[in-house]
């Protein structure tokens, strides 16, 4: 087993190697990324979800094809929808992030 004390065949000890991460996972983590953004966890949520909304409106050009004009005219038509849901997920975002100090 990994991280052992212990052989599991004949009971003798063993050298225990630390697992160790790569450098780069360590960005990856959850609360890494919300202290580099500034952000609460509903707000990122929001974030995460604009972005993927901008990368499908940039995908909606390599998925389908365009043979005429109306075919055309339907993918611009996907992308603005896209677009609209990424606007509206940044809003979200916006409107979700708790301010540190109201002044009135």
């Amino acid at each position: 087993m990994l991280g052992s004390r212990y052989c599991h065949i004949c009971g003798s000890a063993r050298e225990v190697i630390p697992v160790t991460d790569p450098h780069w996972a360590r960005h990856l983590e959850l609360h890494n990324i919300k202290q580099g953004l500034g952000l609460p966890l509903p707000s990122l949520i929001a974030f995460i979800a604009g972005i993927g909304c901008i990368l499908a409106a940039l995908a909606a050009g390599l998925v389908y094809s365009q043979r005429n004009v109306l075919e055309w005219e339907a993918v611009q038509a996907f992308r603005l929808q896209w677009l609209l849901a990424a606007v509206a997920a940044f809003v979200a975002g916006i409107l979700l992030k708790k301010t540190s100090s109201v002044r009135e």
